[in-house]
Parts: structure tokens; sequence; C-alpha cells
């Protein structure tokens, strides 16, 4: 469970909350221009594009959970359980492991129009890391100043839908979530309207917002998130904008306790990001620490070919 959304001030900012009942080892990570990204089905990248977003390291090789490029490009991948459907390799595409997504695309790509010229030939290959890590169900919304899509890999083959609200959460598919999106086109910030006659008076503000929903299921945080963040204000400056970011994250984020999982585990909102993309400036939050911490990824070699990792992110 996660939620994803793309916002603009001065500057462009990405970011998501990690929704998860437990830790895989995550930690902020540079990937510079050098540093070899094999592919299983693939060429390497030998020479890419550098990338920071929060990532699993397994042996070696930087699991992404969301990044953004030097470029101002940014990617992340939600839970989409029951309609991921990875294909076997295809003869005459790019076949990509789902765990390789974000950084073959990153490393490649500066804009969602190049992204898009690639999604063409691509194919999500059911190739897994390894025994111990299995493919994760997912989808991604893709996103830089300018535009944002969502890519889904469905039964019927690779999906890519134009994304014109900018945010993302899990299943339905992505199609649904649009069309839901018109059961709340009536809510607004101000005052509720009296369409109904007689002495009747609002008893607070926000009533031009009944019936957003409040619940954590993906559709409702969608809904929620959208309303946020089309309503949200701020000065243009960084730290209101970053702060804001943040804000909007808070509207849809899990406290401990509120989200069961089938296993028995208490999903809830282990981190929350936010990215200016435009300077390669990475803040994150967690649960027990809501102060944001700052990852320059100019600050770093980003010509060299070393993998730059900060500690377990607590």
């Amino acid at each position: 469970m996660c939620t994803a959304i793309s916002y603009t001030t001065g500057a462009h900012y990405f970011g998501r909350n990690l929704d998860l009942e437990r830790s895989y080892g995550e930690r902020v990570v540079i990937t510079p221009q050098r540093f070899p990204l094999p592919m299983r089905l693939a060429e390497p990248l030998n020479h890419h594009y550098a990338m920071i977003g929060m990532a699993t390291v397994a042996e070696g090789y930087p699991l992404y959970y969301e990044a953004t490029n030097e470029k101002g490009l940014s990617m992340a991948g939600l839970n989409f359980p029951d309609n991921a459907v990875y294909k076997p390799p295809m003869s005459g595409r790019d076949n990509i492991s789902p765990f390789e997504f974000i950084p073959w695309i990153l490393g490649r790509c500066a804009t969602v129009a190049e992204a898009r010229q690639a999604l063409e030939r691509v194919n999500l290959a059911q190739v897994p890391f390894s025994e111990n890590l299995p493919l994760s169900p997912l989808h991604w919304l893709l996103a830089d100043r300018k535009h944002a899509v969502v890519v889904e890999s469905v039964a019927q083959g690779l999906r890519v839908y134009d994304n014109p609200v900018r945010v993302l959460t899990n299943n339905p598919p992505f199609p649904y979530h649009l069309t839901n999106l018109c059961n709340y086109m009536s809510l607004h910030e101000g005052a509720a309207d009296n369409r109904l006659g007689g002495d009747l008076t609002p008893y607070s503000l926000g009533m031009g917002a009944l019936g957003l929903p409040g619940d954590y299921s993906s559709a409702s945080r969608f809904v929620r998130a959208v309303f946020v963040r089309q309503k949200s204000r701020c000065e243009g400056d960084e730290t209101a904008s970053v702060n804001q970011f943040f804000h909007i994250l808070t509207a849809v984020a899990m406290p401990k306790g509120c989200v069961l999982a089938a296993n028995g585990d208490h999903e809830y909102t282990r981190y929350s990001c936010c990215c200016n993309t435009d300077s390669g400036t990475y803040y994150y939050t967690t649960y027990d620490n809501p102060t944001p911490r700052r990852v320059d990824m100019r600050g770093v070699d980003v010509d060299g070919a070393v993998l730059w990792q900060s500690a377990l992110i607590e």
C-alpha cells in the first residue's frame, strides 16, 4: 500500500509514502553515471544518468522503490497485487525484469516523452532477482515537470496512461481511479451550499468537502490525495514547498494499528520522501522521526563508479 505524487511550486517535487508492515533494509542510494547496471536479458547500462532514491541493495544492486535522475525524471513502483502480470521473454522486445525497470528507464531517459518512446518496445519479463527475492506485483508513476504517466503490465499487455492528476495509489487499475473521481468532482474547499431550502446554516468551515473519503483503502487514498494536492497552496521557496509536500503525504499516511495485513501484521507508513527534481535534493522522514533529513545527489561524484549508500533508515 503506497501513495505517490508529483507536485510543482517554484520547483518540481516528486515523492511517496511507503506503507508496509516490515522493513526490507531500505536506505538512500545514489547510483552515479559509471556504476555498472547489468540487465538480465538486455544490454547492460555501463554509462547512464545518475539517480537518487530509496532502495534495498542486494548483492551490490540497487533495487529502487522510487528514484529521480539527474535530468529530473522520476519513477516510483507501487503495490499492484492480482493485477500485475509479467510475461515470458518475447522476441523482438526489450525484455526488462520489473526489478530493473526503474534504473533502466531513469538511466536512459531524460523526460516522460523519451520514456514513452522506450516503453513502446518494453516487455516486463518474468525474471526474478533471485529465489529469495521474487518479483513484486507493481505498477509505476513516471513524471517530470510537465507530464505524468502510469505504467501497468496487465494480462492484456503493457499499458501506459496519461495521468492528469499526477497521483497514484494501488488497486484497482488506473482507469478505475480516474472514473471514480467523478463521484467526488463536486467537492471543494469552500462553504457548503444550501440547495435544500429552509433556514439551514453551515455550522463549520470545510463542509464543501463533506463526502471526501477518510479510510485507508487505495481508492479512497487516491481521491483524498488528488483533493489535497490540487487544493494545496504554499509559498514557492524550498522550505515551504518541501513542508507542504510532506503535509500532502501526511493526509494519506497510515498510523500504526489502522490497517491489518493478511499475515496479521499492521501496515503503516514506514517512510515518506520528497525529491526536488530540479536540484537532485532528496528529503525523507520516517515513522519515528518526522523531521525531514536531506541528501544531495550532487554532493557526491555523480560521474563516478561507486554506489553511494546511506545507513539503514530509522
